[in-house]
């Protein structure tokens, strides 16, 4: 026996009111039509399930059961239509998603938190990693959505851009650039400075950037290779070296004996994307992109595919 669940719902509500006029309105039908749906289901079942009396109706046997057992079953129906569309709008069920190391804080931990409270049942699996190792994430399908330096020459990668960042120069207590420069470094007083840097390897198109704009007359010495930008810091604060740091990490991470300095015009800057393949990109990816577009994170017309 196959139940049809239309007409189990539909004597459910009579069960509920034991009227055959007051349940056809509350499922806006005629009541001809239930009377109809409810025979159906009866000869389904083989058995009487409702009498008709005067001041109303009253159930079987048969039908206590059927009631119990439909109002349980109407539920469970219930609930899972309400995971499969939330699923499907991207409010359940899960993201794989990677923080570039430089960006951690302000707008991306502002983004994701955002995400978050709005989509409280999507399990968010996040991990951190530099450029390439997010990229790298994003061809083998073991990422879903990560945050990275662009420009990145990869094919079939797409990067939704987010404001572009300041680029500040880090320098040790006492180097003679602070008291010259109080304020704001010239670009050509950093030619053949030492400057440690973390490896080309691990944000191909960042590195490059950074060094275009900052040297871009050349004399970059590359002298000291350190992973990340905290360690930059420490670097600086250890003496004999400068770095070049996106504002936001080094405001994030005050270090002592180390001092910051701004550049003169103009302001050389890195860019910050969320980048993602988009074919097979689960719901909620695209509910977290949806979501950059609607707090203006983003412009829509800034995406461009590497």
């Amino acid at each position: 026996m196959a139940l049809e669940l239309r007409r189990l719902r539909y004597f459910v509500m009579l069960a509920e009111e034991l009227s055959f006029t007051r349940a056809a309105a509350r499922l806006h039908i005629a009541q001809s039509a239930l009377t109809q749906q409810i025979q159906l289901l009866e000869k389904e079942i083989g058995a009487e399930l409702i009498v008709r009396r005067p001041g109303g109706c009253v159930l079987t046997g048969v039908g206590s059961l059927v009631e119990a057992e439909g109002r349980d079953l109407m539920a469970r129906v219930d609930a899972a239509d309400t995971r499969i569309r939330a699923a499907v709008q991207g409010q359940s069920g899960r993201i794989r998603l990677a923080y570039t190391r430089s960006a951690r804080g302000g707008t991306v931990d502002a983004l994701v938190a955002g995400y978050r409270a709005r989509f409280p049942h999507v399990e968010v699996i996040a991990e951190t990693g530099w450029t390439a190792l997010n990229v790298s994430g994003l061809l083998k399908r073991r990422l879903d959505l990560a945050f990275v330096r662009p420009p990145i020459e990869e094919a079939g990668i797409v990067c939704r851009l987010m404001a572009p960042e300041e680029l500040m120069l880090a320098l040790p207590d006492g180097h003679p650039l602070l008291t010259r420069f109080p304020r704001k470094v010239p670009r050509q007083h950093l030619v053949d400075e030492p400057v440690v840097m973390w490896p080309r390897e691990n944000g191909p198109g960042m590195y490059d950037r950074t060094v275009q704009q900052v040297w871009p007359d050349g004399g970059f010495h590359h002298a000291r290779y350190e992973p990340d930008d905290e360690q930059l810091l420490r670097a600086v604060a250890g003496g004999g070296v400068i770095a070049v740091v996106p504002a936001g990490r080094a405001r994030a991470l005050p270090m002592p004996g180390v001092r910051l300095r701004h550049f003169t015009g103009p302001t050389p800057t890195v860019d910050l994307a969320l980048a993602y393949r988009p074919e097979h990109l689960p719901a909620p990816a695209l509910a977290l992109l949806a979501l950059m577009d609607e707090i203006d994170a983003v412009p829509a017309s800034q995406v461009r595919e590497a």
